[in-house]
């Protein structure tokens, strides 16, 4: 019997190499290291200055111009497109995987290898700003249609495009959820064993942009007595934020922008994780992170986060200051709650390997190569 192998991918991420964000967590799971979950070549911006430290199997582009719309935006996919053509051997590529369905860098890889197989993948930040920026929608609609499938996390992403794209067609779509690493799911961090803390220690971790919703969440904190917020977050956005924390006189302590393992670790010294992203979320990867550590979740319930964490979290309004003291003196007095989430947690996180995503993608990938 032969064995099927997984396809030989181009794939770019429109993203200076070492940019926060699940997407860029995800595309590195899949695509690089020693021995990458999908054969790739991958690519990502080169940041200015010096040449960062990369994983391996992460190629970089030196490519000026990075723009969302108007003359300026074409010229920038036109030198992606050239940059592209020069880098990869297209007598390797079995497939393409368009990371978005927005942004410069999926119309360049598509211009760039015209007659090969095309996955697109929906993430949340493609349908924000394809509401947001006409010339990202026109990017939109234009990879739909020349795609030969679109990979959807949840429904509520396939729900979503339907609305920006009406006419797309409904036999292209494929719902593989993304995962999260193999190695945390059998190995997380352990937990340190101590008795009640004085404070219910919770933490943020991820972007601070508007849809993230920290700025509402911080303003609901005021009130609450007995919390100790920490953050984790990329510096620049973390200073942005300062003013407000003053503002409302919250205490929060920064623990900087982490890497990976030294997120789970974070996770295992907290008890719950705050997630109260105000538009949609492709699936939240980083709650599902935390639910794999052990580490139970409160979250806004909006689309995409719903039906990734459904009712093994902790769903409330987190913008709702009233609401959120009683949902946090409830995990700070039902002494039964937190063990509860955290088991519900941990058989949630476990339905979602990143193995499994990767074994989808490439069955996918030789269906219609």
């Amino acid at each position: 019997m032969k064995v099927a192998t997984s396809p030989f991918v181009a794939t770019a991420l429109d993203l200076v190499a070492g940019s926060p964000g699940g997407s860029v967590e995800l595309f590195l799971d899949l695509y690089t290291g020693p021995n990458p979950r999908i054969p790739a070549n991958a690519f990502m911006l080169a940041p200015d200055g010096a040449p960062p430290r990369t994983r391996a199997g992460l190629n970089l582009l030196s490519v000026a111009g990075k723009c969302l719309s108007g003359a300026p935006f074409s010229h920038y996919v036109t030198a992606l497109q050239r940059a592209l053509a020069l880098a990869i051997d297209t007598s390797r590529i079995d497939v393409l995987h368009l990371q978005h369905l927005t942004f410069g860098a999926t119309p360049a890889l598509t211009r760039a290898l015209p007659r090969h197989p095309r996955i697109a993948l929906v993430h949340g930040t493609d349908l924000l700003y394809a509401r947001a920026h006409r010339t990202q929608l026109r990017v939109l609609r234009e990879t739909v249609r020349a795609a030969h499938a679109v990979v959807v996390p949840t429904g509520a992403m396939a729900d979503h495009l339907r609305e920006l794209a009406p006419t797309m067609e409904d036999r292209k779509i494929a719902h593989i959820p993304w995962g999260i690493p193999d190695r945390l799911l059998a190995a997380p961090p352990p937990r340190p064993t101590h008795g009640p803390t004085e404070h219910l220690r919770l933490l943020y971790a991820g972007r601070l942009s508007a849809e993230k919703g920290v700025e509402p969440l911080v303003r609901a904190l005021a009130i609450a007595r007995g919390v100790q917020l920490s953050v984790a977050a990329p510096r620049t956005q973390y200073q942005r934020l300062t003013p407000t924390l003053r503002h409302v006189g919250v205490n929060v302590r920064y623990l900087g922008w982490l890497r990976r393992p030294q997120l789970w670790k974070a996770f295992a010294e907290h008890d719950a994780l705050l997630v109260p992203s105000t538009t949609l979320e492709a699936m939240g990867l980083v709650a599902l992170e935390a639910q794999a550590c052990g580490l139970p979740v409160l979250y806004q319930p909006v689309p995409g986060l719903r039906e990734t964490l459904t009712d093994t979290a902790l769903a409330t309004n987190l913008g709702d200051a009233a609401g959120l003291v009683r949902e946090l003196d409830r995990l700070r007095t039902d002494t039964t709650l937190l063990p509860a989430l955290r088991a519900a947690g941990l058989r949630n996180a476990a339905r979602y390997p990143l193995s499994t995503t990767a074994a989808a993608l490439s069955d996918l990938g030789n269906r219609i190569g």
